[in-house]
């Protein structure tokens, strides 16, 4: 296989139109934009280069105050505008004084190729680098937050929810635990169904039957091929499926992402899949486990719907299997009968006020058992 790493080729991606903002924002008194420019991508991709997030505050915050913070990535088709919709109820309930008091930060995914995920790869550039060694050091001096590993907590949803879990397992010192919700497939023996290291064929099983990807309760829909015929359709480049071959691929001879299967037939490229295993976060955990045991304690929380909207649940089962094999403490939760939309609304026995009202207190409570 033959890695292209030239400027040139880079300059190639980074000529792609970026993906559309989501409206302008303006800052208020307790919702601010943070922006810096990274040194790291911009080297990467020879043009300047920011990386951005929103500040939600809390009520009559002070930069002395040196609080926790919450970073929260968003899934596909997000961005960090969120926190001017969310913003506003988190500063609410904080002002009622019974809901936990952090910086909530709301990161920004999206790039010109779809949704980065901050993993470093060969086309998205060193995100992951720049998010710890640029974005996070920057943003809490500027805010003044507790500025230690035990102050600094992940969460998110969907392609978010596997970002937070990655940025987590690869920097186990630098945060203090995720809360990752049904996370994109973290697991490539089970890519939303599909086994990339042993199936010939994307869009058809074994049997030679077509592939199913999403359904709506409970019920198959939709076939893995017509889901990327219609993101082919709508754009050439920086759709979903396309955003994997963006972050677990190499780059090819033509400069762009190597596609892990091909579009037309469904064929997978045996190949380019095999690269595909230094994103399999379950073969990292295992691979690097002597290493990851200490660090990674109590810090990993795994939340999954068992009917997920894109069959992301067989992933987390293969995880969940192999993580009780290494005898890890991981919190792994699955919810019976809810899908990827509905996992968050309130549930009885986990989380009664609703997911995310658990996942903010919970991130308090380890503040305060572990800030030294």
């Amino acid at each position: 296989m033959r890695y292209l790493h030239t400027l040139a080729l880079v300059s190639i991606i980074a000529a792609l139109p970026a993906q559309r903002q989501q409206g302008q924002v303006a800052d208020t008194e307790n919702i601010k934009l943070f922006r810096v420019q990274s040194k790291l991508l911009t080297e990467h991709w020879g043009r300047p280069m920011h990386l951005e997030a929103g500040v939600v505050l809390p009520p009559d915050w002070s930069k002395e105050e040196k609080l926790p913070v919450c970073y929260s990535i968003h899934g596909f088709g997000g961005s960090h505008t969120s926190a001017w919709r969310s913003g506003p109820e988190l500063v609410q309930k904080m002002s009622e004084g019974d809901y936990p008091r952090m910086i909530y930060v709301f990161l920004n995914a999206r790039c010109p190729l779809g949704h980065h995920v901050f993993a470093d790869s060969f086309n998205n550039g060193p995100v992951g680098s720049a998010l710890v060694d640029e974005l996070v050091p920057a943003l809490e001096s500027e805010y003044g937050a507790w500025g230690k590993p035990e102050g600094r907590f992940l969460t998110g949803h969907s392609s978010g929810g596997w970002s937070s879990l990655w940025v987590q397992v690869t920097h186990p010192d630098f945060f203090n635990g995720t809360w990752s919700t049904a996370p994109d497939s973290i697991d490539f023996r089970d890519f939303t169904g599909i086994n990339v290291y042993e199936w010939d064929n994307a869009y058809t099983d074994p049997e030679g039957n077509a592939h199913m990807l999403m359904r709506r309760n409970g019920v198959f829909t939709t076939s893995f091929q017509e889901f990327t015929a219609r993101e082919l359709a709508q754009q050439a480049y920086g759709g979903q499926i396309a955003s994997f071959d963006a972050t677990f691929s190499p780059r090819g001879e033509d400069g762009r992402p190597m596609p892990m299967f091909d579009r037309e037939t469904g064929k997978i490229d045996a190949e380019v899949a095999a690269t595909w295993v230094r994103y399999d976060i379950t073969q990292v955990v295992k691979r690097n486990w002597e290493r990851l045991k200490q660090p990674l304690r109590g810090k990993i929380h795994v939340y999954m719907g068992t009917i997920d909207t894109f069959r992301l649940e067989g992933a987390l089962y293969l995880f969940a299997e192999d993580m009780e094999k290494l005898g890890t403490d991981f919190d792994i939760i699955f919810v019976e009968g809810r899908d990827h939309g509905s996992l968050s609304r309130p549930h009885d026995d986990f989380w009664p006020s609703g997911m995310r009202d658990r996942i903010h207190r919970e991130m308090l409570e380890r503040f305060e058992a572990t800030k030294k």
